[in-house]
């Protein structure tokens, strides 16, 4: 389902001297500069100092008057506040800089990086999908990524709920990425805060927003399309007919990249994404093996596991109010043993036997023979 891919769209730039980094740093900050505009400028003036210097008369002719441009200070202020969080800068024209992210036509200047920044040179894939993954759905993810780890590509997701942190967690030790709407040092989701400490040590995050910021709506199309950009195929597991994995298909679809998808339940609204996608002609996928024939097979030899890497710890106990929310998130039309459920959730038997007992005599759920469960609106649909 790939497009043709494209060569970089960006001339090599020369070594990078501090003064220059700086000034890269501070023509991308500066008010009214986004990544277009940045790249036209640098296009235009040769140089970020250049650019800088043109600014003020560029702004006065569009009409803005008292234009300034980001100041050193304020550039300076930002790369300390990094340092302080054990951050580094990476430039567009780093030899580090994957080649992959930098063929987009809107490849990021500048990304900060905290981990194992080695990763990068690695074959690097995409698994993404929904926020309210079903249990399914997150033991699907968990199986993919962790194959794929072990067959030597690098799992790279948006450190979101569901599906993204299922993936990360799979792949911690054996290679993954996380690319952040917000900056490098921000955790979010907040219940992410372990899972996001572990990548740092023995992952990678990065970012292309400044250190401490927090993300907001409009961070993630723009996260979603770093993501797609430095993977060479993006899988995709349980995806809403509208949501951000698409999002990311889309982005992978426009940079050339494969994109797979898993198929789901046609009664689940979850798997309406990844239906539509397999019905325009993304690849399906049952397995890991799916995705390394499509693939070519072209991973490298499996990595060897980070020194001290350690698996990820368990979730904490999440609040009364929310079980019987994530309860019904984890359900489906697919009908779900009660056992898998409880391994899934891992929660003290008692209290999810509690949980679901109150879930059937509201009516949401139903036990089927065998001690199946589903969830009751979706199973009547699909009968």
């Amino acid at each position: 389902m790939a497009q043709n891919p494209t060569s970089s769209a960006h001339p090599p730039l020369p070594p990078t001297t501090e003064e220059d980094t700086l000034s890269r740093l501070r023509l991308l900050r500066s008010r009214r500069v986004g990544i277009a505009t940045y790249w036209r400028l640098l296009a235009e003036h040769g140089s970020a100092r250049a650019a800088l210097d043109a600014l003020p008369d560029i702004a006065h002719a569009a009409g803005i008057t008292d234009y300034e441009a980001c100041t050193p200070q304020a550039a300076r202020a930002e790369m300390r506040a990094a340092e302080a969080a054990g951050a580094r800068l990476l430039l567009h024209g780093d030899p580090l800089y994957p080649a992959d992210l930098a063929a987009l036509s809107d490849a990021p200047p500048l990304l900060w990086l905290r981990g194992r920044a080695a990763l990068l040179r690695r074959p690097m894939l995409a698994m993404v999908g929904a926020r309210n993954a079903s249990s399914l759905g997150l033991r699907m993810a968990q199986r993919l990524a962790a194959d794929l780890a072990d067959a030597g590509w690098v799992v790279v997701s948006g450190l979101a709920r569901g599906i993204d942190t299922a993936a990360h967690e799979a792949a911690l030790g054996r290679g993954t990425i996380a690319v952040t709407a917000g900056g490098v040092d921000v955790t979010y989701p907040p219940e992410n805060a372990d899972l996001t400490a572990q990548i740092a040590r023995d992952g990678l995050i990065l970012s292309e927003q400044p250190v401490g910021r927090a993300p907001q709506a409009r961070h993630f199309p723009a996260r979603n399309r770093i993501v797609a950009g430095l993977s060479r195929c993006v899988v995709v597991v349980e995806a809403a007919a509208r949501s951000g994995s698409l999002i990311t298909a889309r982005a992978a679809l426009e940079a050339g990249r494969e994109v797979l998808a898993v198929p789901g339940h046609p009664f689940d609204a979850r798997a309406g994404g990844c239906n539509m996608l397999i019905r325009d002609g993304a690849a399906l996928v049952r397995g890991a093996s799916d995705v390394l024939d499509l693939m070519g097979r072209i991973a490298p030899e499996p990595a060897a596991q980070a020194p001290g890497a350690r698996p990820a710890p368990p979730p904490k106990p999440e609040a009364a109010d929310d079980l019987a929310a994530r309860i019904m998130d984890r359900l489906g039309a697919a009908p779900l043993a009660e056992d898998q459920l409880l391994r899934d959730m891992r929660l003290p038997a008692a209290r999810l036997s509690q949980a679901l007992v109150d879930l059937e005599l509201s009516g949401r759920v139903e036990r089927q023979p065998g001690g199946l469960l589903v969830r009751r609106d979706l199973a009547r649909a699909a009968g």
